[in-house]
């Protein structure tokens, strides 16, 4: 490996030899120019020779964030990631981060261009007609996540020789997190004795009395559901990517379970049976439910989660209750039975929580007669009150 340095106009330039192509097998120089003086261009001449022992040379290239973003998610494809988180990442790539760095060469990227996007998105990253809001910190997390990754693959491609994004601050978790939004014991009789009537009243009552996620509800087969046990498998979900439903095995190997029904969900699920296999019959060849699912439309094709999610939100405004998101009534069946006081293992294994810890950190500050409760019991343990013997 060779080096010299060179005059060119005003300034000085260093010319390196990084070995022969592998495919034409000739000779390839990399230049770097801009050096005021020779002595400069000599430093800088021993810099790239020492970086090219070490292995830690990386060519120039004028190839911006954008083009490489591009190329990474083409290349990303193939890696396995579930359609609905290739879709997330294509949109916040495509919508908020080539939009802010894409024009930058991905050798000047640098953590100032970064964090300055980050504030940009945080303060006008969502856009409609009438005005322009910031993205929450959440998801301008997720795309420093997302480009941290794209920017470590960079640096195993041999396009850089560090990850800016490391030293970049992405918005921090807010110190005071928000008790997750869930409703009552009342506001939830009242919602599912609004719903009773409703086709789908098998699969609001369902979603209130087990915490499933809205795409466990909407993917579940018959062949998961076990009538006469009072029981049902989670062994898929409904995905959406790019606004497509498909069916999907489960995030995480925790999410895998069964669960226990009590027996107005099982006679709600028999009565919901009876009225699918009515439509059955009345669809006749236009029938489209190949994948057995419990809830669909009238004639078996899935039931798309945002329609679900809009469902949901149609029938609190007409009940006049208090509104929260779909998700609200997998944090309202987890509240209400915490406070009830079933034990926290049993509702994380209901929810296909990692850990009950999860599950303890997530809602104990929502169910504050947990934290009352234990300051009653060590009392009465130091006053002699509650000691057994």
């Amino acid at each position: 490996m060779r080096g010299h340095v060179r005059k060119r106009g005003s300034s000085w330039c260093v010319v390196v030899d990084v070995g022969r192509d592998p495919e034409t097998g000739k000779r390839r120089q990399s230049w770097k120019s801009g050096f005021r003086t020779r002595r400069d261009a000599e430093r800088g001449l021993t810099e790239l020779l020492g970086r090219l022992e070490g292995g830690s040379f990386v060519e120039p290239t004028r190839q911006t964030v954008g083009d490489f973003l591009c190329e990474w998610l083409e290349a990303i494809e193939v890696r396995g990631l579930r359609p609905n988180t290739l879709s997330t990442y294509r949109m916040l790539v495509e919508k908020h981060l080539i939009p802010r760095v894409g024009s930058v060469p991905l050798q000047r990227l640098s953590a100032s261009h970064l964090n300055a996007a980050y504030v940009d998105m945080l303060v006008s990253g969502r856009r409609n007609v009438k005005k322009a809001s910031g993205l929450s910190p959440r998801t301008v997390r997720y795309a420093h996540s997302i480009i941290r990754k794209a920017l470590a693959d960079a640096v195993k491609w041999d396009r850089l020789v560090r990850n800016v994004a490391d030293a970049a601050d992405p918005p921090r978790k807010s110190a005071t997190v928000k008790a997750p939004k869930a409703w009552s014991a009342a506001e939830l009789r009242a919602f599912l004795e609004h719903v009773q009537t409703d086709r789908l009243a098998a699969a609001w009552r369902l979603a209130a009395s087990t915490g499933l996620r809205r795409g466990e509800v909407l993917g579940l087969a018959w062949g998961a559901v076990n009538v006469e046990g009072g029981r049902i498998a989670v062994r898929q979900t409904l995905t959406v990517a790019d606004y497509t439903a498909r069916l999907a095995p489960p995030k995480t190997e925790r999410s895998r379970r069964e669960v226990a029904l009590d027996s107005e969900t099982v006679a709600a699920l028999r009565e919901h049976r009876k009225r699918q296999l009515e439509e059955r019959l009345a669809g006749g060849e236009l029938w489209q439910n190949e994948a057995d699912l419990v809830f669909t439309d009238a004639i078996g094709r899935p039931i798309h989660p945002q329609s679900f999610s809009e469902a949901f939100e149609r029938h609190v405004a007409v009940a006049g209750l208090r509104r929260i998101p779909l998700h609200g009534l997998r944090h309202t069946h987890a509240t209400l039975a915490l406070q009830a006081g079933v034990h926290p293992k049993v509702v994380s294994d209901r929810l296909g929580h990692y850990s009950a810890a999860f599950t303890l950190d997530t809602y104990s500050d929502s169910i504050p007669a947990l934290q009352e409760g234990a300051a009653a019991t060590v009392a009465a343990l130091v006053s002699g009150s509650g000691d057994t013997g």
